[in-house]
């Protein structure tokens, strides 16, 4: 009979527990018994493991080139005193989205330039990672798609990202050259700021 020692170490779905020798009763047990954590549809944790967020866990396992973008990762870099209500998840275009138990906003990033500041951050407790924008493209996503998200936040974390020591307004420049409808506010924004 397996024990939970057979299960893998970090996530799994309902097809590696039954390679494993758990069965849905099984893994139904476990979960009642709190031995493992259901993360979402289908896919679980031991429950012995350090703590995570289940939420971004649950992201990654549904896509591996799922990446924090918009809001997400400006609150994430510090740019924002806002805390998202939601997790801004970007997926090339025609990309389908997952369904998730996580909160998830999902957006459709042009393919060409999807990978442009794009970097992986680990998550607590698992040996797994997730995509993240870096702050200067984070900022110019915010100028060019800010109908959507809103106008108070480019600025925001614009104003911030410049406080900090180091930033060079040339980087931001050269990140909005190469993405659609960012250079021109990106520009008027950075010489109302000067």
């Amino acid at each position: 009979m397996a024990t939970i020692d057979d299960l893998p170490v970090q996530v799994f779905n309902a097809a590696a527990a039954a390679d494993a020798g758990f069965g849905v009763r099984e893994l139904r047990r476990l979960c009642e018994s709190g031995a493992i954590d259901r993360i979402g549809r289908g896919l679980y944790r031991r429950a012995d493991l350090p703590p995570a967020n289940l939420d971004l866990i649950e992201i990654a396992a549904r896509r591996p080139d799922a990446t924090l973008c918009l809001t997400s990762a400006l609150a994430h870099h510090g740019l924002i005193d806002a805390i998202p209500a939601r997790i801004d998840v970007a997926l090339p275009r025609r990309a389908r989205f997952p369904r998730t138990q996580a909160p998830v906003a999902w957006h459709h990033f042009d393919p060409e330039s999807f990978t442009l500041g794009r970097t992986e951050l680990p998550i607590d407790g698992t040996d797994g990672t997730i995509g993240l924008y870096s702050p200067e493209r984070s900022i110019v996503d915010a100028y060019r798609l800010r109908g959507l998200e809103g106008y108070e936040i480019a600025p925001e974390a614009l104003k911030n990202w410049l406080r900090k020591s180091g930033s060079h307004p040339a980087s931001l420049m050269a990140i909005a050259q190469q993405l659609p409808r960012a250079s021109g506010p990106l520009r008027q924004a950075l010489e109302l700021l000067s």
